[in-house]
């Protein structure tokens, strides 16, 4: 019995899911995972996959042989071992148009496309190699396409629930490759014993693919690159810019900064936006009970546990990893008064039932990531609910303070005019209005006519001219569940 194009049809199956669900995982860092970016990775894939059946089916008319076949799994192997090393051509990602759809499509059809027509050939192709009549050959064309669908579920789930979480994007890339090499010399081997050579070609193939590392995304020395379950972390140590002290700091993509620490004073907040959140404390000085929602490396819990020494923290970070990372790389250390939830700040935000004096949400990692249940006014709503009478809510967005690069500022601010009566926004530097940048929100359950600017002046030294309203154009309206249009409105800040 012929088993080998029924294992290959298996397993080419399994890879091109793998290869799906890795592909999100490589191209996050640079266009973010926006229902944009998985649109065109879905779009792109089946499309290429389409030609593959066809193109497939074509050659196999004209002559199939398990030599030719070979020959495809190696080429698609290639294809795949390339994606390891040209997914750094993403960065040039600002040379593209600035249109998050165009550069999603032309990123997504020049890694994955090639590798995936390559893949939908092989079905058809191994088809056409099994059939021996027509009288068996409904039969035999839907056991092997049963066989890759079968595949490509057990490849998302393996893809999914361990691949990613164990081994990474660049090493799951190149064990893609290893195993269409080794298919590839499989279906050599079944031509012509003779082939030695090119089925020990492909062996070596295998091998090398691997045992070669290829370079990270980032130009700084790295101390750590790993892929947790929520996203691709680096730590790096460098300069920082301001203060030209000595720093350590985490990124999940390659357009910023989501953490940061100085080695002189791990515990000294290095960025001006976290700075910023202690105005809450100052506005309140008697709270007893805060939540912040996104840690990152946990840089604002260890200021406030050597800051608030009266008062506690829930922190809600959805990635674990992150707080084992904070541990190791960025002196992060137990506190009785920080609770750690493990957990999707929404999630968490709906089966609350404690009551907070003070929330911080610093969930928006950049305008590449912003998690949609967060924003709306549903969210909002619930985290209204989670405070007591004399509440703050601060929220951290990365935006720019007018211009349509400001379209999810004014969207935000919209939402939190809903639910609470007073909304303020800080520019938490001095960059200017139509540069995208770090702006405070601020929201009170209270009614407030000002801030206090004095604080903000001598505290944060920041001027009272950066306290704004925002203008809002005539086709921007609060965010919902029903409907949150966040990929249109921070598509003009991709690039």
């Amino acid at each position: 019995m012929n088993l080998l194009p029924n294992i290959i049809a298996f397993t080419c199956g399994a890879v091109v899911m793998i290869l799906e669900l890795n592909g999100s995982r490589i191209i996050a860092p640079y266009l973010g995972t926006g229902t944009f970016v998985w649109t065109g990775l879905i779009g792109v894939i089946l499309g290429s996959l389409s030609l593959g059946y066809w193109w497939g089916g074509k050659i196999a008319d004209r002559s199939a042989n398990f030599r030719t076949l070979a020959k495809i799994l190696a080429l698609a192997g290639l294809f795949v071992w390339s994606v390891a090393y040209l997914k750094n051509l993403l960065g040039l990602a600002p040379l593209l148009p600035n249109n998050m759809i165009a550069a999603t499509l032309i990123g997504t059809t020049l890694l994955f496309s090639p590798a995936t027509i390559l893949l939908g050939m092989i079905t058809p192709y191994v088809a056409r190699l099994k059939l021996q009549g027509m009288e068996t050959s409904g039969r035999t064309i839907g056991t092997l396409y049963a066989l890759s669908t079968l595949g490509s579920i057990i490849g998302t789930f393996l893809g999914g629930f361990i691949l990613i979480s164990f081994l990474g994007s660049t090493k799951i890339i190149t064990l893609l490759a290893a195993t269409l090499f080794l298919l590839a010399a499989g279906a050599f081997l079944k031509h012509n014993t003779k082939d030695k050579l090119l089925v020990v070609g492909c062996i070596l193939f295998a091998l090398i693919a691997l045992s070669l590392k290829p370079s990270g995304s980032f130009s700084r020395k790295i101390i750590l690159d790993t892929d947790t379950e929520y996203g691709r972390v680096w730590i790096f140590d460098g300069i920082d810019k301001a203060s030209g002290r000595p720093a350590r700091y985490l990124s999940n993509n390659t357009r910023g900064l989501q953490s940061g620490m100085f080695l002189d004073d791990p515990d000294e907040l290095i960025f001006p936006y976290t700075r910023l959140f202690d105005l809450a404390a100052e506005m309140y000085p008697d709270f007893k009970r805060a939540l912040m929602i996104g840690a990152g490396a946990y840089s604002y819990p260890k200021h406030f546990a050597k800051t608030f020494p009266k008062s506690s923290l829930d922190v809600v970070e959805i990635d674990p990893k992150l707080k084992e990372l904070a541990a190791e790389y960025f002196a992060l250390r137990e506190n009785p008064r920080v609770t750690a939830f493990d957990e999707d700040g929404r999630t968490f935000l709906n089966q609350n039932k404690a009551r907070y004096d003070i929330i911080w949400n610093d969930t928006f990692l950049s305008h590449l990531n912003i998690p949609f249940q967060l924003t709306t006014v549903e969210a909002v709503q619930k985290m209204s609910d989670a405070l007591n009478a004399k509440g703050i809510v601060m929220t951290n967005i990365i935006s720019a303070a007018s211009g349509p690069s400001s379209h999810f500022l004014q969207a935000e601010y919209l939402t939190y005019k809903k639910i609470f009566p007073s909304v303020f926004l800080i520019k938490v530097t001095n960059k200017l209005d139509t540069e995208p940048q770090n702006i405070m929100l601020v929201a009170l359950k209270t009614p407030r006519a000002s801030l206090p600017t004095d604080i903000l002046r001598d505290t944060f030294g920041i001027p009272e001219r950066n306290i704004f309203t925002p203008s809002i154009d005539d086709d921007i309206d609060a965010l919902t569940d029903e409907f949150a249009p966040i990929e249109k409105y921070t598509a003009k800040m991709l690039l």
